[in-house]
Parts: structure tokens; C-alpha cells; sequence
């Protein structure tokens, strides 16, 4: 990046430069990542014959933000330049180098957000008929993925849940997410049986008094781990012949996708899910088009 040369100086560069070292005392990486990113944009301005950043307008902005979007820029990228670009113009105001501010309406390009990875239903199925009675703690680990599936927890949920937390009678699951926000889960008939059983069979001979009233235990009879809960499921899901990623989590999305899929409205899964905004949990709503297009597909005579 040439600097010395009269254009160099009446954009600043260098100084800018100093500024991310010394003054705000960014790594030497950093420093350099940044400060390629506006010599990339003063490029710009030079080729559109721009010799003062002063001259330099929105318009030139967007146009250089739309070009890194046409040369395959990762997203992660083109938000970096963004944020390099504001910051240059905030130096160049404190230096009383420029009046205005033209960043102030650049936005990043929207970033695809990426569709959850989602069972099916004989998937699930599949899975949960790994477990079989002859496992040493085969009550426990039905009990753990039947409510991972049927109520939508976290893994931090379900490890924190303690006994007082979950009413058969009632079936209901009370769980304390993000912020310790509570919410209460309608617990199914099959998660609720598998629940009763390991609770009435199971437990009381793994609790040893160090169980913090959790419910699901480790065969120590402390409260099981999140990487506890993980190997567990990993056993079946090996065992179930299913090739694909599936964590936790993998059963969450398909708790909702399976709502949606099935009727529920977007309100009633956002509110079981324990998401603040409702756009969290539209992403699932772009799983459902997918399984209606298939749908469509298989059994309209005009598809």
C-alpha cells in the first residue's frame, strides 16, 4: 500500500494507521487487516478519480460493498471491511478531516442464515428403539432422549432439571433457560411413561446423596454432564445405522420442526422453545416449506 505520495496523505493512511497501533491498541494482525481493507476502498475512490475523502459519498460505499459480495467475499468478510470502513470514518471526523459521515446508512449483505439439521420421523424412531432393556441404565437413556425430543431442551436444561421440576400427574416440565427465564413444557405420553419408569426403577439406586435433587444422574450418582448426555446419544444413534451429525440440539430442531410440520402455529413453538424473538424461531418455518414442497412434489398431479 503506497502511502507517501500526495493522494496517500490526503487520505490519511497512514495516520489512520497510527491511530489503530497506538491509540487504540490493536494487535499488528489487526492493524493490518483494517487498514487493507480502506487502502482497498481509497483504490476505489482513486479509479472513480476521488482525491479527497471529503468527495467521498455513500454511493462509492455501496458499490465497493457489492463488490466484494461479486468476488465471493465471505460474508464474515465484507462485515470486517464495514466495520474497518466506519471506524476510518469516525478517525477522519475526530481529525476534522471530513464534516460528514457517509457510513452511516452502508449495511452488510444479509447473511443466509443456515438451516438447522433436523431428524425424521422414523429417524427419530429409530433412535429411541436403540434403546433396549438389556442396557445398564436403559430406563435413564430413554427417559433423556425421549424428553430431549418431546419437549425441545437445551442440554443445559436438561441436565439442570431437578425433580421438583418435572409433574408427571400434570405433565409438565418446568425449565429455566437463557437467563434463568422460566417456562413450563407440556411433557408427552411417552416421554411422560419413560420418565416415570426411570424415576421409580432407576434413580433411587443411582442417587448416593450427591445428586443435588437433579434428575438424571451418572452412575456415580452425581449429576450427568452435558458430554454425558452427548455420549449417549451418539451410542444410539451409531446403533440406529444414521450416518448424519446428530447432537442434542439435532433433537430440539426436530422437536420443532415436528410441531410445525404437524399444525402448530409459530407463537405456541416460540413460546415451548423459550426463544425471546420470535425470528429465532422462524428458521424453522423455512424447514416446513422444504417438507411441503416435498409433499407437494410426491402428490399434486400438476407438480
Amino acid at each position: 500500500m503506497t502511502t507517501d505520495d500526495g493522494e496517500g496523505r490526503a487520505f490519511r493512511l497512514e495516520p489512520f494507521r497510527d491511530h489503530l497501533s497506538l491509540e487504540r491498541g490493536l494487535s499488528p494482525r489487526t492493524v493490518e487487516a483494517y487498514t487493507r481493507d480502506v487502502s482497498a476502498l481509497v483504490t476505489l475512490a482513486r479509479e472513480r478519480s476521488i482525491r479527497d475523502p471529503r468527495d467521498v459519498e455513500y454511493g462509492l460505499l455501496r458499490d465497493h460493498v457489492a463488490g466484494l459480495a461479486e468476488a465471493g467475499r465471505a460474508p464474515s468478510t465484507i462485515a470486517r471491511a464495514i466495520s474497518s470502513i466506519r471506524g476510518y470514518f469516525r478517525f477522519l471526523i475526530e481529525e476534522d478531516v471530513v464534516d460528514a459521515d457517509p457510513t452511516e446508512l452502508l449495511e452488510p449483505p444479509r447473511r443466509g442464515r443456515p438451516l438447522p439439521s433436523v431428524l425424521s420421523v422414523p429417524e427419530v424412531e429409530a433412535v429411541l428403539g436403540a434403546v433396549t432393556p438389556d442396557e445398564p441404565a436403559a430406563f435413564r437413556d430413554r427417559a433423556i432422549l425421549e424428553m430431549l425430543y418431546g419437549c425441545g431442551l437445551r442440554v443445559s436444561e436438561l441436565c439442570a432439571l431437578r425433580t421438583r421440576d418435572v409433574d408427571l400427574d400434570e405433565g409438565l416440565v418446568r425449565a429455566f433457560g437463557k437467563g434463568a427465564k422460566e417456562r413450563l413444557i407440556p411433557l408427552g405420553a411417552d416421554a411422560r411413561a419413560a420418565t416415570r419408569r426411570y424415576l421409580r426403577e432407576l434413580r433411587p439406586r443411582l442417587d448416593q446423596g450427591g445428586s443435588d435433587g437433579r434428575v438424571f444422574l451418572n452412575r456415580r450418582g452425581g449429576p450427568l454432564s452435558r458430554m454425558g448426555v452427548w455420549k449417549i446419544l451418539r451410542r444410539y444413534v451409531e446403533r440406529a445405522g444414521i450416518e448424519k451429525q446428530v447432537t442434542p440440539h439435532t433433537l430440539r430442531h426436530s422437536f420443532a420442526t415436528h410441531l410445525l410440520e404437524g399444525g402448530a402455529d409459530l407463537a405456541s413453538v416460540q413460546e415451548m422453545l423459550g426463544h425471546a424473538d420470535i425470528s429465532t424461531t422462524e428458521i424453522y418455518t423455512h424447514v416446513d416449506r422444504s417438507h411441503l414442497r416435498q409433499v407437494h412434489t410426491a402428490h399434486h398431479p400438476r407438480a
